[in-house]
């Protein structure tokens, strides 16, 4: 299995860990927890404090059910013993974490994948209704260049096969691409196996925008 080195941002994890991230961003989360043992760890440190802290607060009447709280984090528990790295292992090698096949199947070959441009194909991942973002799976043959760009919100990538390399390094399966509008970059599909990506996006509406006038 191949060495995690880049990891979501700490405040990535403490929304996890919270309950409280945009659909999009918890799926590349999700799936990048049922591989990488170590966020799990630490996400599950964060809802263990969270608990604590909860605990000690005085209860206080309210007139209305509190809202559902989804932690995707269990969604990804998976544990240490031999069978379980096993099975982490069996994941890197289809290129589909458990929380991504219930929406796109066990194959990415499978995957109704549509050209874009010369050497990069997408699919789109239906969300919830009514959720913000969006969520795609994207696909670089060998050696292709995305071109220089910029992001309009906050990003997340996570590589599911392959690996590709921009300014910031080499981003292999399993790692994480944290990324917001202050980065710029040109990643380029490694030149031998290319590389296949979940990739989030989200940019928060102007208030403006959310309550017209």
């Amino acid at each position: 299995m191949t060495t995690i080195t880049h990891h979501p941002d700490i405040s990535t994890l403490m929304c996890c860990a919270a309950g409280s991230q945009p659909e999009a961003f918890a799926a590349v989360v999700a799936s990048h927890l049922a591989l990488c043992p170590e966020c799990r760890a630490e996400v599950r440190h964060m809802q263990e404090i969270g608990v604590a802290l909860f605990d000690k607060l005085e209860p206080v009447p309210v007139s209305c059910q509190p809202p559902v709280v989804a932690m995707r984090a269990g969604e990804a528990d998976v544990g240490s013993s031999p069978a379980d790295r096993e099975a982490i292992a069996d994941i890197c090698k289809t290129g589909v974490p458990m929380p991504l096949a219930k929406h796109v199947g066990c194959c990415l070959h499978d995957v109704p994948w549509q050209t874009v441009a010369p050497g990069i194909a997408t699919y789109t991942i239906p969300l919830s209704k009514g959720c913000c973002g969006t969520l795609k799976l994207v696909m670089v043959q060998p050696g292709i260049a995305l071109p220089k760009h910029g992001h309009e919100g906050a990003e997340l990538t996570l590589v599911l096969t392959g690996s590709y390399t921009d300014e910031i390094g080499t981003f292999r399966p399993g790692d994480v691409a944290d990324l917001d509008e202050e980065v710029t970059h040109k990643p380029v599909a490694c030149p031998r196996d290319g590389c296949v990506c979940l990739t989030a996006s989200y940019r928060e509406m102007p208030l403006a925008a959310k309550s017209p006038d």
